[in-house]
Protein backbone atom coordinates (compact mmCIF):
# COMPACT_ATOMS: atom_id res chain seq x y z
CA UNK A 1 0.00 0.00 0.00
CA UNK A 2 2.69 2.34 0.74
CA UNK A 3 4.83 1.57 -2.49
CA UNK A 4 1.24 2.32 -4.30
CA UNK A 5 1.15 5.85 -2.72
CA UNK A 6 4.69 6.76 -3.28
CA UNK A 7 4.05 6.08 -6.94
CA UNK A 8 0.98 8.06 -7.58
CA UNK A 9 2.63 11.07 -5.41
CA UNK A 10 5.60 10.57 -8.07
CA UNK A 11 3.21 10.68 -10.52
CA UNK A 12 1.29 13.81 -9.72
CA UNK A 13 4.71 15.26 -8.77
CA UNK A 14 5.33 14.72 -12.54
CA UNK A 15 1.61 16.37 -13.39
CA UNK A 16 3.04 19.48 -12.03
CA UNK A 17 6.30 19.73 -13.40
CA UNK A 18 4.76 19.13 -17.08
CA UNK A 19 1.98 21.89 -16.03
CA UNK A 20 5.20 24.00 -15.00
CA UNK A 21 6.72 23.30 -18.08
CA UNK A 22 4.12 24.15 -20.45
CA UNK A 23 3.82 27.68 -18.33
CA UNK A 24 7.28 28.58 -19.37
CA UNK A 25 6.67 26.91 -22.51
CA UNK A 26 3.79 29.78 -23.44
CA UNK A 27 5.26 32.85 -21.98
CA UNK A 28 8.75 31.65 -23.71
CA UNK A 29 6.74 31.22 -27.19
CA UNK A 30 7.89 27.80 -27.77
CA UNK A 31 6.51 26.53 -30.56
CA UNK A 32 2.87 24.35 -30.74
CA UNK A 33 4.94 20.81 -30.18
CA UNK A 34 6.61 21.77 -27.32
CA UNK A 35 3.21 23.44 -25.95
CA UNK A 36 1.75 19.94 -26.69
CA UNK A 37 4.01 17.86 -25.74
CA UNK A 38 4.00 19.22 -21.85
CA UNK A 39 0.64 19.71 -21.79
CA UNK A 40 0.17 16.01 -22.60
CA UNK A 41 2.49 15.01 -20.09
CA UNK A 42 0.65 17.08 -17.78
CA UNK A 43 -2.59 15.35 -18.29
CA UNK A 44 -1.34 11.89 -18.88
CA UNK A 45 0.45 11.60 -15.86
CA UNK A 46 -2.78 12.91 -13.93
CA UNK A 47 -4.80 10.57 -15.50
CA UNK A 48 -2.43 7.53 -14.58
CA UNK A 49 -2.35 8.71 -10.97
CA UNK A 50 -5.94 8.76 -11.08
CA UNK A 51 -6.56 4.94 -12.18
CA UNK A 52 -4.16 3.78 -9.84
CA UNK A 53 -5.43 5.75 -6.96
CA UNK A 54 -9.22 4.01 -8.19
CA UNK A 55 -7.97 0.45 -8.18
CA UNK A 56 -5.62 0.52 -5.79
CA UNK A 57 -7.09 2.60 -2.62
CA UNK A 58 -10.31 3.11 -3.84
CA UNK A 59 -10.97 -0.93 -5.36
CA UNK A 60 -14.26 -0.65 -3.62
CA UNK A 61 -13.77 -4.41 -1.83
CA UNK A 62 -14.17 -4.99 1.72
CA UNK A 63 -11.58 -5.05 3.64
CA UNK A 64 -10.69 -6.20 6.87
CA UNK A 65 -8.02 -5.48 9.84
CA UNK A 66 -7.70 -7.64 12.93
CA UNK A 67 -7.58 -5.87 16.20
CA UNK A 68 -5.03 -6.69 18.81
CA UNK A 69 -6.49 -8.40 22.39
CA UNK A 70 -6.96 -5.99 24.80
CA UNK A 71 -4.65 -6.22 27.58
CA UNK A 72 -5.32 -8.06 30.69
CA UNK A 73 -4.11 -6.94 34.30
CA UNK A 74 -1.72 -9.49 35.52
CA UNK A 75 -3.23 -11.45 38.53
CA UNK A 76 -0.92 -10.32 41.03
CA UNK A 77 -3.14 -8.41 43.81
CA UNK A 78 -0.34 -6.24 44.79
CA UNK A 79 -0.02 -4.97 41.34
CA UNK A 80 -0.45 -1.22 40.52
CA UNK A 81 -2.75 -0.68 37.72
CA UNK A 82 -0.68 0.85 34.95
CA UNK A 83 1.15 -0.05 31.67
CA UNK A 84 3.64 -3.02 31.25
CA UNK A 85 6.90 -2.66 29.30
CA UNK A 86 5.21 -4.99 26.65
CA UNK A 87 1.95 -3.27 26.33
CA UNK A 88 4.05 0.08 26.26
CA UNK A 89 5.76 -1.09 23.18
CA UNK A 90 2.22 -2.15 21.62
CA UNK A 91 0.45 1.04 21.97
CA UNK A 92 3.29 2.95 20.91
CA UNK A 93 3.35 0.57 18.22
CA UNK A 94 -0.26 1.08 17.76
CA UNK A 95 0.21 5.20 17.58
CA UNK A 96 3.03 4.69 15.40
CA UNK A 97 1.42 3.04 12.46
CA UNK A 98 -1.54 5.82 12.03
CA UNK A 99 0.79 8.40 12.30
CA UNK A 100 2.42 7.31 9.57
CA UNK A 101 -0.64 6.75 7.52
CA UNK A 102 -1.44 10.49 8.15
CA UNK A 103 1.65 11.40 6.73
CA UNK A 104 1.66 9.37 3.34
CA UNK A 105 -2.48 10.73 3.28
CA UNK A 106 -0.89 13.85 3.57
CA UNK A 107 1.77 13.83 0.98
CA UNK A 108 -1.35 12.46 -1.28
CA UNK A 109 -3.77 15.27 -0.64
CA UNK A 110 -1.04 17.66 -1.03
CA UNK A 111 0.65 16.35 -4.23
CA UNK A 112 -3.33 16.40 -5.68
CA UNK A 113 -3.88 19.81 -4.35
CA UNK A 114 -0.26 20.95 -6.62
CA UNK A 115 -1.03 19.31 -9.41
CA UNK A 116 -4.56 20.52 -9.63
CA UNK A 117 -3.23 24.20 -8.91
CA UNK A 118 -0.31 23.77 -11.64
CA UNK A 119 -2.57 22.45 -14.28
CA UNK A 120 -5.56 25.17 -13.60
CA UNK A 121 -2.17 27.50 -14.28
CA UNK A 122 -1.91 25.66 -17.46
CA UNK A 123 -5.31 26.29 -18.34
CA UNK A 124 -5.35 29.80 -17.32
CA UNK A 125 -2.12 31.54 -18.77
CA UNK A 126 -3.36 31.35 -22.53
CA UNK A 127 -6.34 33.36 -21.73
CA UNK A 128 -4.11 36.55 -21.14
CA UNK A 129 -3.77 36.74 -24.93
CA UNK A 130 -7.55 37.41 -25.32
CA UNK A 131 -6.74 40.88 -23.20
CA UNK A 132 -5.09 43.55 -23.41
CA UNK A 133 -1.43 43.25 -21.91
CA UNK A 134 1.56 45.87 -20.78
CA UNK A 135 3.90 43.39 -21.75
CA UNK A 136 3.47 40.46 -23.19
CA UNK A 137 4.77 38.69 -26.20
CA UNK A 138 1.94 39.65 -28.27
CA UNK A 139 3.38 43.33 -27.95
CA UNK A 140 7.23 43.59 -28.24
CA UNK A 141 8.25 44.81 -31.26
CA UNK A 142 12.30 44.53 -32.51
CA UNK A 143 11.51 48.00 -34.29
CA UNK A 144 14.01 50.66 -32.62
CA UNK A 145 15.78 54.32 -33.65
CA UNK A 146 18.74 53.92 -36.36
CA UNK A 147 17.41 49.79 -37.07
CA UNK A 148 18.11 49.27 -41.00
CA UNK A 149 15.38 48.09 -42.98
CA UNK A 150 16.00 45.08 -45.26
CA UNK A 151 14.05 42.99 -47.71
CA UNK A 152 13.18 38.92 -47.16
CA UNK A 153 16.68 38.50 -48.61
CA UNK A 154 18.08 40.64 -46.00
CA UNK A 155 19.47 43.25 -48.44
CA UNK A 156 19.05 47.01 -47.82
CA UNK A 157 15.79 48.60 -48.69
CA UNK A 158 16.81 51.88 -50.15
CA UNK A 159 15.21 54.83 -52.32
CA UNK A 160 16.17 53.32 -55.51
CA UNK A 161 14.60 50.16 -54.65
CA UNK A 162 11.13 51.66 -54.30
CA UNK A 163 11.54 54.00 -57.13
CA UNK A 164 8.49 56.37 -58.10
CA UNK A 165 5.68 54.36 -56.89
CA UNK A 166 7.68 51.32 -55.09
CA UNK A 167 5.80 49.11 -52.71
CA UNK A 168 7.72 46.51 -50.33
CA UNK A 169 7.53 44.45 -47.67
CA UNK A 170 10.56 45.25 -44.85
CA UNK A 171 11.57 43.89 -41.99
CA UNK A 172 14.12 45.31 -39.55
CA UNK A 173 17.91 44.08 -39.81
CA UNK A 174 18.77 40.82 -37.88
CA UNK A 175 15.01 40.32 -36.17
CA UNK A 176 13.57 37.38 -36.74
CA UNK A 177 11.06 37.69 -39.73
CA UNK A 178 8.40 35.54 -38.06
CA UNK A 179 8.08 38.40 -34.60
CA UNK A 180 4.43 39.46 -35.13
CA UNK A 181 5.39 43.50 -35.31
CA UNK A 182 8.50 42.80 -38.03
CA UNK A 183 6.88 43.30 -41.19
CA UNK A 184 6.17 46.50 -42.24
CA UNK A 185 4.93 47.68 -45.87
CA UNK A 186 6.97 50.77 -47.21
CA UNK A 187 5.07 52.50 -49.66
CA UNK A 188 6.31 55.72 -51.98
CA UNK A 189 3.39 58.68 -52.09
CA UNK A 190 3.28 61.70 -53.42
CA UNK A 191 4.72 64.15 -50.41
CA UNK A 192 1.53 66.80 -51.25
CA UNK A 193 -0.96 64.37 -50.55
CA UNK A 194 0.55 63.83 -47.74
CA UNK A 195 -2.12 64.12 -44.19
CA UNK A 196 -0.05 62.32 -41.56
CA UNK A 197 -1.88 63.02 -37.63
CA UNK A 198 -0.25 65.46 -35.86
CA UNK A 199 3.16 65.06 -34.54
CA UNK A 200 4.16 62.53 -37.56
CA UNK A 201 5.13 65.59 -39.58
CA UNK A 202 8.93 64.41 -40.14
CA UNK A 203 7.83 60.46 -40.08
CA UNK A 204 7.61 60.16 -44.01
CA UNK A 205 10.46 61.69 -45.40
CA UNK A 206 10.00 62.10 -49.21
CA UNK A 207 6.70 60.62 -49.05
CA UNK A 208 8.09 56.98 -48.09
CA UNK A 209 5.31 55.84 -45.64
CA UNK A 210 5.91 52.77 -43.36
CA UNK A 211 2.98 50.26 -41.68
CA UNK A 212 2.64 47.17 -39.81
CA UNK A 213 1.39 44.50 -42.35
CA UNK A 214 -0.54 43.04 -39.73
CA UNK A 215 -4.42 44.17 -40.51
CA UNK A 216 -6.20 45.39 -37.27
CA UNK A 217 -9.21 43.37 -37.79
CA UNK A 218 -8.18 39.96 -37.31
CA UNK A 219 -4.14 39.99 -38.31
CA UNK A 220 -4.13 38.92 -41.65
CA UNK A 221 -0.97 40.49 -44.05
CA UNK A 222 -2.29 43.67 -45.75
CA UNK A 223 -0.37 43.06 -49.01
CA UNK A 224 -2.60 44.72 -51.52
CA UNK A 225 -1.46 47.82 -52.58
CA UNK A 226 -4.39 50.17 -54.68
CA UNK A 227 -2.41 52.44 -56.63
CA UNK A 228 -4.57 54.73 -59.36
CA UNK A 229 -3.13 55.69 -62.43
CA UNK A 230 -5.69 57.83 -63.31
CA UNK A 231 -6.53 59.89 -59.92
CA UNK A 232 -8.68 61.98 -61.29
CA UNK A 233 -11.43 59.06 -62.17
CA UNK A 234 -9.91 56.78 -59.55
CA UNK A 235 -9.85 56.33 -55.64
CA UNK A 236 -6.60 57.50 -53.83
CA UNK A 237 -4.05 55.27 -53.08
CA UNK A 238 -4.72 52.18 -50.15
CA UNK A 239 -3.32 49.73 -48.48
CA UNK A 240 -6.17 46.54 -48.75
CA UNK A 241 -6.08 43.51 -46.56
CA UNK A 242 -7.98 40.50 -48.73
CA UNK A 243 -8.95 38.50 -46.10
CA UNK A 244 -11.88 40.90 -45.49
CA UNK A 245 -11.10 43.67 -47.68
CA UNK A 246 -10.14 46.11 -44.78
CA UNK A 247 -9.00 49.46 -46.53
CA UNK A 248 -6.61 51.61 -44.85
CA UNK A 249 -5.35 55.33 -46.25
CA UNK A 250 -1.83 55.32 -46.26
CA UNK A 251 -1.74 59.56 -46.23
CA UNK A 252 -3.46 59.76 -43.64
CA UNK A 253 -1.84 57.58 -41.05
CA UNK A 254 -3.30 54.41 -42.53
CA UNK A 255 -6.85 55.33 -41.62
CA UNK A 256 -9.51 52.86 -42.07
CA UNK A 257 -11.40 53.64 -45.11
CA UNK A 258 -14.05 50.64 -45.63
CA UNK A 259 -14.25 47.22 -43.77
CA UNK A 260 -14.47 45.95 -40.74
CA UNK A 261 -10.79 46.59 -38.80
CA UNK A 262 -11.22 48.58 -35.68
CA UNK A 263 -8.15 50.99 -35.74
CA UNK A 264 -5.75 52.48 -38.42
CA UNK A 265 -2.19 50.47 -38.88
CA UNK A 266 0.38 51.19 -36.61
CA UNK A 267 2.74 54.12 -38.74
CA UNK A 268 6.65 53.57 -38.17
CA UNK A 269 8.59 56.98 -38.80
CA UNK A 270 11.41 56.13 -41.29
CA UNK A 271 14.91 58.43 -41.85
CA UNK A 272 16.93 58.05 -44.67
CA UNK A 273 20.59 57.47 -44.26
CA UNK A 274 23.81 59.03 -46.61
CA UNK A 275 23.65 55.49 -48.62
CA UNK A 276 19.92 56.00 -49.67
CA UNK A 277 18.96 53.04 -47.03
CA UNK A 278 15.70 53.73 -44.71
CA UNK A 279 16.07 53.46 -41.15
CA UNK A 280 13.75 52.94 -38.41
CA UNK A 281 13.31 56.65 -36.35
CA UNK A 282 11.56 55.51 -33.63
CA UNK A 283 9.42 52.52 -32.45
CA UNK A 284 5.60 51.72 -34.13
CA UNK A 285 2.92 54.03 -33.03
CA UNK A 286 1.09 51.49 -31.60
CA UNK A 287 0.70 48.19 -30.85
CA UNK A 288 0.46 45.57 -33.71
CA UNK A 289 -2.69 43.17 -34.42
CA UNK A 290 -6.37 42.71 -34.19
CA UNK A 291 -8.14 45.70 -32.02
CA UNK A 292 -9.30 44.33 -28.95
CA UNK A 293 -12.96 45.35 -29.22
CA UNK A 294 -11.51 47.92 -31.62
CA UNK A 295 -9.63 49.99 -28.94
CA UNK A 296 -6.56 48.18 -27.92
CA UNK A 297 -3.37 49.79 -28.61
CA UNK A 298 -4.97 53.04 -30.61
CA UNK A 299 -2.10 55.13 -32.89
Amino acid sequence: MRRTELAIAALLAGSVLGSIAFVIAYVEGADTQALGLSLAVALGLLAWALILASKRLFSGAPAAEERPDFAHPPEDPGFTVGPSAESAEEVAGEIESPALAITRRRLLAGAVGAAGTALGAALIVPAASLGPSVDDRLHRSPWRTGVPLVDEDDAPVTIDKLGERGFITAFPRGADKRELAAPVIVMRLNPDTLDLPSGREGWAPEGLVAYSKICTHAGCAVSIPRSPLYPPRSPSPALVCPCHYSTFDPAKGADVTFGPAGRALPQLPLSIGSDGALLAAGELSGDVGPAWRGVRGGT
